[in-house]
C-alpha cells in the first residue's frame, strides 16, 4: 500500500519553489531585455540643427534621466530575483537525496567482486570499530553494518535484495508531497487559513476586477471606447466633414477629460489662460452641441490650434497640456479613419443609411499630418523645411513660382542656393537635408482574381485583390533619376481621371467567350492571326503596367476590330483563335503548372509574414514641433475619385523602410459590369504634398455561367435508364 509522507527536510518544497519560481522569472527577464535592433534606424541621420529641431532635443533629453532612473531600478530588482534564483537553485542541489538505491557492498566499503572471506573480515573491523558499547561506536552505523552482512551472507536476505532493492522484502512505496510539515501542523492552521483567504478571497479579485475595468474601457488599439463611440456618432451624422468639423470632433475625445483619465489635470489657472488664448486665436468657435461645448473640449480645441498656428504658449501649464494633447492625436486620428472604415462597411450591408464622404476621410488623414508638422490647411507645404518663415514662403512663391517639396526638390543646387541667398550655410545645409531625405514611395500593382482557373480576368461577382508593391526611395534619388513629370499629383487628379475617362476601353475577348456566328466562311491567312494576338498581348501588357489604356493601344485595338469586325470576317477570326489558342494550350501546359505553383509558394509567404509580429519603427519624421519622435505611416486604399467613394478600407503601413519592398493586399468586391477608373492612394500620416494617386483602370467583364460536365456515373446511369425497354413486363408492352 502507498504511503505519503510531508516534506520534513525540505528538500522537495524546495526543488519545487525553485520550478515554479523559474516559470516566472525567465519570461520576464526575456522581456525586460532590450533586444538588439538588426537594422539601424536610418531617421537618425537627419542633422537639422535649427532652432525648433535643438529646443525639441533637449525636452527630449530632459525627459530621458526619468527614464534611466526607472532603468536601473529594474536592473537592480531583475539582479536581485536572479540572485535569489541561484541561492535557491545551490541549496536544492546541496540536499540529499531522499530515494538512494541500498547497496550493502557501499555501505561495507567493498568492491562487487570481493569475496565471502573478505566480507566477513570487513564486517568485524566495521562491527568492533561502530559497536555502541564502545566509546565512539554508533548504534545506528552499527545496524546499517549488521543489516548490510546479512544482505550478502544469508540466502534469503541476498534473494530479497536482487529481487526488491531491499533485505527485507517487498515494502509500501512512499510518496513525498512537496509541502513542509508545519503547513499541515494544527498549531499553525489559523495563519494558515488567513494567508489563504487573504489571497484568494481579496487580492485576487481585486486584481482581476481592476484588470477588467481598465480592459473593458479600452479597445485593443488603447482607445477608449466612448471616444470610439463618440466617432462613429458623429461621423455617420456628417458623412461630408471639413477640416474644421474633424478637428472638432477630435477635440471631444475622451482622453482629454480629466473624469475618464487620471493622466489629464485641470489648473485653476485654465479660466484665466484659456480664453485669452481663444482671444489670440480667434479660429475655435462656438458650438452648443454636447460635447463640443463641454470645457475640456473647448481647451483641447483651443490647444491643437494654437499647435497649428505654433502659437507661443506658458511653458509651466498650457504647454505641458498642449504636449500631452498633441502626442495623443495621430492614435487617435487613426481611430477616426478606422470608424469611418467600418461605417463604410456598415453601410453596404444596409446597417446604416449613408456612409462618409471620401472627401471626409481624407480630411481626417490630412488633419494628422498637419497636427505633425504643426501646420495650418491654408500654409504653404514649404513650411515644413526648416528656417522657412512667411517672409522665404512668399519669395520662393512669387519670384520662382515654387509652391511644392517637389518642384523645390526638383531645383538644381545652384538654383536652390541663389533662392536662398538670404540664408547662412549652416542654414541651407539643414534645408536641403531635410528636403532631399524625404520620402518618395513608389507604387506598383497587380490585379488577381484568387481561387480561380483564370487569375488575370476580373468578372461581376468575383473577388478582386490588388497586389500593392510599396518601396520607399529619397526625394533626392527620384529627382536624380528624372522620374518627376508632375509637380503636385494633388492638384492633377482630376486631370487624369478626364484623360483616362475619355479613352475607349476594349480588350479582346478570350477564345471561349466568341458568340457563334450564322456565316460559315473558310478564309487563309492563320500567320497573320498570330500576329495579331502578339500585338494584342504587348499593348495590353503597357496598359496592364501603366495602369491606364494608352492612346496608341486603343488605336490598335481599333484596327485589328476593323480588320476582323465584319460578319463574313468573323468565322475566319473565330477560326484562326481557335488554331492559336489549340497551340498554346499545347505548349504551355508544363508552364501554367509551374506558375500555378509559384502563386501558391507566393500565397504561403504572405501567410507567414501577416503571422509575424509588425514592427512599428520605420523612418523618422523631420517634426520640429511635434513633442515626440514620430515614425512615417501610411494609409494605402483603393477610391473611386470621381464618385467620392470608398472601394477598399484605408490599410496602415507602419515599417515601410528604405531599400525594402512592402506588400498590401487590398481586396473589393467586383459587383457590375463595365470599365471602372479606380486610383490607388498612398496617404502620409506625417507629410504634406508627398502624397501618391496611381489612377488603376479595370475591367469588369459579365460572368459566364460554368457548364456543368456530366460525370462517368451519371453516363452509366442515363445508359442504364435507356435500356430499361428491355425488361418492360408484358402489360406495360400492352399498354403500349
Amino acid at each position: 500500500m502507498a504511503q505519503f509522507e510531508y516534506d520534513e527536510s525540505g528538500g522537495t518544497s524546495l526543488y519545487f519553489l525553485v520550478s515554479f519560481y523559474a516559470l516566472f522569472l525567465i519570461p520576464i527577464t526575456y522581456w525586460l531585455l532590450p533586444h538588439s535592433k538588426k537594422e539601424i534606424n536610418e531617421g537618425k541621420l537627419y542633422t537639422c540643427q535649427c532652432e525648433e529641431c535643438n529646443r525639441k532635443k533637449k525636452a527630449l533629453v530632459a525627459v530621458a534621466p526619468k527614464k534611466s532612473v526607472l532603468s536601473t531600478f529594474k536592473w537592480i530588482v531583475l539582479l536581485l530575483a536572479w540572485c535569489v534564483f541561484i541561492l535557491l537553485a545551490y541549496k536544492a542541489s546541496q540536499l540529499e537525496r531522499d530515494h538512494q538505491e541500498y547497496d550493502p557492498y557501499e555501505i561495507l566499503g567493498l568492491d562487487r567482486d570481493s569475496s565471502d572471506s573478505e566480507i566477513r573480515k570487513q564486517y568485524r573491523i566495521l562491527s568492533r570499530q561502530h559497536h555502541p558499547d564502545k566509546e565512539g561506536g554508533d548504534e545506528l552505523t552499527f545496524m546499517r553494518i549488521a543489516k548490510a552482512y546479512e544482505a550478502l551472507t544469508n540466502e534469503d536476505s541476498k534473494v530479497n535484495w536482487q529481487k526488491y532493492g531491499n533485505p527485507d522484502g517487498p515494502t509500501a512505496a512512499t510518496f513525498g508531497i512537496a509541502l513542509p510539515a508545519w503547513i499541515v501542523d494544527q498549531s499553525n492552521s489559523v495563519w494558515i487559513l488567513a494567508i489563504y483567504g487573504l489571497a484568494f478571497m481579496v487580492i485576487l479579485p481585486i486584481a482581476v476586477g481592476t484588470w477588467w475595468y481598465q480592459s473593458i474601457r479600452y479597445s485593443a488599439v488603447k482607445v477608449l471606447i466612448e471616444t470610439t463611440q463618440i466617432y462613429f456618432y458623429f461621423i455617420h451624422k456628417t458623412p461630408t466633414m471639413n477640416l474644421n468639423r474633424a478637428l472638432m470632433i477630435l477635440g471631444a475625445s475622451r482622453e482629454f477629460n480629466q473624469v475618464h483619465n487620471k493622466e489629464v489635470c485641470g489648473r485653476p489657472s485654465d479660466n484665466e489662460e484659456v480664453p485669452m488664448v481663444m482671444r489670440a486665436i480667434n479660429e475655435v468657435g462656438q458650438n452648443k452641441e454636447n460635447p463640443f461645448c463641454q470645457p475640456y473640449s473647448v481647451k483641447a480645441r483651443t490647444l491643437i490650434l494654437a499647435h497649428l498656428k505654433r502659437y507661443l504658449l506658458p511653458p509651466s501649464t498650457l504647454e505641458i497640456d498642449k504636449d500631452y494633447i498633441v502626442r495623443k492625436c495621430p492614435m487617435l486620428i487613426h481611430e477616426m479613419v478606422s470608424t469611418a472604415g467600418q461605417i463604410v462597411i456598415y453601410k453596404h450591408i444596409g446597417r446604416v443609411k449613408h456612409e462618409p464622404k471620401l472627401e471626409s476621410i481624407e480630411n481626417m488623414m490630412k488633419l494628422c499630418a498637419l497636427i505633425v508638422q504643426a501646420c495650418l490647411e491654408k500654409k504653404s507645404p514649404l513650411y515644413q523645411l526648416p528656417h522657412f518663415n512667411e517672409k522665404t514662403v512668399i519669395h520662393c512663391i512669387n519670384k520662382k513660382k515654387i509652391k511644392t517639396l517637389t518642384s523645390f526638390a526638383k531645383m538644381s543646387n545652384s538654383e536652390r542656393r541663389q533662392m536662398l541667398s538670404h540664408m547662412s550655410d549652416n542654414e541651407y545645409n539643414d534645408v536641403e537635408n531635410v528636403c532631399l531625405q524625404l520620402p518618395f514611395i513608389n507604387v506598383e500593382y497587380d490585379i488577381e482574381v484568387r481561387d480561380d482557373e483564370d487569375t488575370s480576368t476580373v468578372t461581376e461577382g468575383c473577388y478582386v485583390t490588388v497586389v500593392v508593391r510599396l518601396e520607399r526611395n529619397n526625394l533626392e534619388a527620384h529627382v536624380e533619376e528624372g522620374n518627376v513629370e508632375v509637380e503636385n499629383q494633388e492638384a492633377n487628379v482630376e486631370e487624369m481621371e478626364e484623360r483616362s475617362g475619355n479613352l475607349e476601353a476594349k480588350v479582346k475577348p478570350k477564345v471561349w467567350e466568341k458568340q457563334k456566328k450564322k456565316v460559315h466562311k473558310k478564309k487563309s491567312g492563320g500567320g497573320n492571326a498570330k500576329k495579331k494576338q502578339k500585338v494584342k498581348k504587348s499593348s495590353l501588357s503597357k496598359e496592364k503596367q501603366n495602369g491606364i489604356v494608352s492612346p496608341v493601344s486603343s488605336k490598335e485595338e481599333e484596327k485589328e476590330n476593323s480588320e476582323c469586325g465584319s460578319e463574313e470576317d468573323d468565322d475566319d477570326c473565330d477560326d484562326k483563335s481557335k488554331i492559336s489558342g489549340d497551340e498554346d494550350t499545347n505548349i504551355t501546359s508544363d508552364e501554367v503548372e509551374d506558375e500555378d505553383w509559384n502563386n501558391y509558394q507566393k500565397d504561403t509567404k504572405r501567410k507567414e509574414k501577416v503571422l509575424e509580429s509588425q514592427s512599428r519603427e520605420s523612418y523618422l519624421v523631420h517634426c520640429p514641433y511635434f513633442p515626440d519622435e514620430k515614425n512615417e505611416w501610411w494609409w494605402v486604399y483603393i477610391a473611386d475619385r470621381k464618385s467620392k467613394t470608398l472601394i477598399t478600407l484605408p490599410n496602415m503601413v507602419y515599417d515601410l523602410k528604405p531599400g525594402k519592398q512592402k506588400e498590401v493586399l487590398l481586396q473589393f468586391n467586383a459587383r457590375k459590369k463595365g470599365v471602372f477608373n479606380y486610383h490607388i492612394c498612398v496617404i502620409s500620416d506625417s507629410y504634406l504634398d508627398l502624397n501618391q494617386y496611381i489612377p488603376m483602370k479595370l475591367f469588369v467583364k459579365e460572368h459566364k455561367e460554368v457548364k456543368r460536365e456530366s460525370s462517368d456515373d451519371e453516363d452509366d446511369k442515363e445508359e442504364n435508364d435507356s435500356d430499361g425497354s428491355d425488361y418492360t413486363t408484358q402489360d406495360e408492352s400492352d399498354d403500349d
